[in-house]
């Protein structure tokens, strides 16, 4: 396999935490502002938390793969 491939994929995950972050940003419901955004943060925090568990899970899968392509 292309060690390149592992640069992609690494790439990718950022890309995405990125376009997500805009994403949420810039969405019409933070620009108009949102009075309820105080209101059920334990659904917030566990949405957020999602987001990290996946992103970090994704990216320690890239670095195992990465490792055991040199290892080969």
């Amino acid at each position: 396999m292309n060690m390149y491939i592992y640069y992609a994929i690494f790439s990718l995950i950022l890309l995405f935490g990125l376009v997500t972050t805009f994403m949420i940003g810039f969405s019409r419901k933070n620009r108009e502002g949102d009075t309820t955004y105080f209101q059920k943060t334990g659904i917030k925090w566990a949405r957020l938390t999602s987001f990290y568990v996946v992103s970090i899970v994704a990216g320690l899968l890239a670095l195992v793969a990465y490792i055991w392509y040199l290892i080969q």
